[in-house]
């Protein structure tokens, strides 16, 4: 089994640094191989939305940068984790730019999921993903909008997303908040 850790710091000096090491631990005792890629250090371009991955080049963005190798990544992986700290109820500006660049993972045709209209799936299967939204401080309304957000994108994956804040406290309480979210279950 495969994961992959795509973490979304922004500088140095509010590293997840220490996070991510905790992630990788919890992933490798339950037997995944681990991955982590610092989003800051790749060369990733925003998505222009000229949906040339979909009518150019299927399934491959038209941008040649690192953005074309995380999605091809992505969709190799049995887990992906988002871990980003929480801005304005959002992801970093760094996970964002990746997650703008998923959409040749999905075909430009259209379905119904649960009374709305969403694009079909290019591949039957895809990663389980889990965002992990790291937060200082206790922000109930900046929480809720993180965890509408990661329904709401589990719906555009026609996948279930898990994971929700965590509150960056001590080492020991990260610890037990990772581990509860990441109970991987049986995929």
């Amino acid at each position: 089994m495969k994961a992959l850790i795509l973490n979304g710091e922004i500088k140095e000096e509010n590293s997840l640094t220490m996070i991510n090491k905790n992630i990788e631990e919890i992933l490798a005792e339950q037997g995944y191989e681990v991955e982590s890629i610092l989003l800051r250090k790749k060369q990733i371009g925003e998505c222009i939305g000229c949906f040339g991955c979909w009518i150019k080049t299927p399934g491959i963005c038209v941008i040649n940068d690192y953005g074309r190798a995380v999605i091809e990544d992505i969709i190799n992986m049995d887990v992906v984790i988002y871990l980003t700290p929480v801005f304005y109820g959002g992801y970093s500006s760094e996970l964002k730019k990746v997650v703008d660049r998923i959409i040749p993972l999905i075909l430009p045709f259209f379905k119904k999921v649960e009374g709305e209209v969403h694009h079909k799936e290019r591949y039957t299967d895809y990663p389980r993903i889990i965002a992990l939204g790291i937060m200082v401080d206790e922000d109930k309304e900046m929480e809720e909008i993180f965890n509408n957000l990661i329904k709401r994108n589990s719906l555009n994956w026609h996948n279930s997303f898990t994971g929700g804040t965590i509150k960056n406290t001590t080492q020991e309480d990260i610890k037990n908040q990772l581990n509860k979210r990441l109970m991987l279950g049986g995929r």
